[in-house]
């Protein structure tokens, strides 16, 4: 059986059925520069999908001379994705990857066993002031792959699936949905997907995957008669058939889930296992500092710095 944390086996019927199952509200992080929300993990879930880490970066302006400076750190158990909406940055890693992050792209970084890595502004982009607006995703890793090499796939804006009609604008960042696959293998079964509506406009979720649920990033969307608002996220039943409306403003939102994992996971700083053993082997790791023979490389290119690890 997959495993659901926040799904009562004592479901509903009739009139007490609710499409939605959670609604998170994120919390806020400053980071000096701009602001962070966070909506997964959350109090009452801790994954939908696959998707264990969801963060909105900004908006946010930056003035010339500054940007984000992120030094190499490590990562095991998981995927990172990144979208961005607006501004972008550099990502170097141990693989030896020098990528501009931009907006509309995908770059999944798989860690694995353990990966290195840097995000920057640097060069031209610190000579002007520039806006910075986007998703950073976690995607854990299933236990037989947690140990699996770390690599590093791109895939460019145009190469993604793009649907149209019916007022909406649907462009597929992961997985499978509606009939569509992007380009981009990943690790489980999932979708992630970016829908601009226009007011009134409506789409459905997929019916064809486990797990799911929707980011409000622009606008508001109605479901089930309830209004939610930019920032918020709900996750929805299992099997429902669900759908959205967008307001009279029109809407942004991100459809994600999937297939459920096996268990929980164990998060600690930037490692997510489903073991602590796992956790403490890598804090060993990092913490010895062996560059050159260890489990943890620096990038080749981003070697002069990097963050320590916790205390």
């Amino acid at each position: 059986m997959s495993w659901n944390p926040a799904l009562d086996p004592d479901c509903p019927t009739g009139d007490a059925v609710d499409a939605i199952d959670t609604v998170i509200v994120p919390r806020a992080r400053d980071l000096g520069d701009f602001e962070v929300r966070r909506a997964l993990p959350a109090p009452r879930r801790q994954m939908v999908g696959p998707f264990i880490f969801f963060d909105q970066m900004g908006p946010a302006e930056f003035v010339t001379g500054q940007g984000i400076d992120i030094r190499p750190h490590p990562h095991i158990g998981l995927a990172t994705v990144t979208y961005l909406y607006k501004g972008k940055f550099h990502h170097r890693d141990s693989l030896g990857t020098d990528q501009w992050i931009e907006p509309g792209a995908v770059n999944l970084m798989t860690a694995g066993h353990g990966v290195t890595h840097s995000e920057r502004v640097d060069g031209d982009m610190l000579k002007a002031p520039y806006d910075l607006f986007g998703i950073q995703t976690w995607i854990a890793l299933p236990e037989e792959k947690e140990d699996m090499p770390a690599d590093f796939v791109h895939a460019p804006k145009d190469a993604l699936p793009l649907m149209r009609g019916e007022g909406k604008e649907v462009r597929l960042i992961l997985g499978h949905a509606w009939g569509e696959r992007a380009p981009v293998e990943t690790p489980s079964e999932m979708f992630y997907a970016d829908a601009v509506l226009e007011p009134g406009a409506q789409i459905p979720l997929p019916d064809d995957h486990e797990d799911r649920g929707v980011y409000v990033v622009g606008g508001m969307v109605s479901v089930a008669g309830q209004d939610f608002e930019a920032g918020q996220m709900m996750v929805f039943r299992p099997g429902d058939r669900v759908s959205l409306r967008a307001g009279g403003q029109g809407a942004r939102v991100l459809l994600l889930g999937g297939a459920t994992l096996n268990g929980p996971r164990h998060i600690w700083w930037n490692f997510v296992a489903s073991s602590k053993e796992r956790i403490e082997a890598a804090k060993e790791a990092w913490r010895a500092g062996d560059w050159e023979h260890g489990r943890f490389q620096l990038p080749p290119t981003d070697r002069d710095e990097f963050i320590p690890l916790p205390e």
